[in-house]
């Protein structure tokens, strides 16, 4: 982009603040244009049937974390800037742009399930794959209920 030799790219926060610096327009963030899980916890079926509840902490320390990043903009903001050794301008346009990522109770946008469908096209699988097949919502569930998080 900046040699000039595209007119175009895609690419992830802060390539959307650079571009823009550039002079460049952003034409379109990916959570404006699609609604699906950007992050998850990842268990096997043995370490969930195992030890469900330090899987349930994983879920919990989530939440927590996505709600610590939501509600105290400036915290979240200093942390970046240590974390990854950037400016506070930088730091600052990162969290602009990953904020609407995140939601306060960790539930999966319902729209945002139809990844497995694209995923079914790409692996050339034509059988109907239920959601419990790919997905164990039942501690994410328990977990909400004991933060006092109402099912939607």
């Amino acid at each position: 982009m900046k040699q000039g030799l595209t007119a175009a790219t895609m690419g992830s926060p802060p390539l959307d603040f650079l571009g823009k610096k550039m002079g460049f327009v952003v034409l379109a963030r990916a959570h404006e244009l699609f609604s699906y899980p950007t992050s998850g916890v990842v268990a096997s079926v043995k370490k969930i049937k195992e030890k469900p509840e330090e899987v349930k902490r994983a879920i919990k320390a989530g939440i927590k974390a996505t709600r610590y990043i939501r509600q105290d903009r400036e915290g979240t903001i200093q942390l970046m800037i240590e974390w990854s050794k950037t400016d506070k301008e930088m730091a600052t346009a990162g969290y602009e742009s990953v904020l609407k990522l995140f939601n306060d109770d960790g539930s999966v946008p319902e729209k945002g399930l139809l990844v497995i469908e694209e995923l079914k096209k790409l692996s050339k699988v034509e059988r109907e794959i239920s959601l419990s097949e790919v997905a164990d919502l039942s501690l994410l569930k328990e977990v909400q209920k004991e933060l006092g998080i109402k099912e939607k």
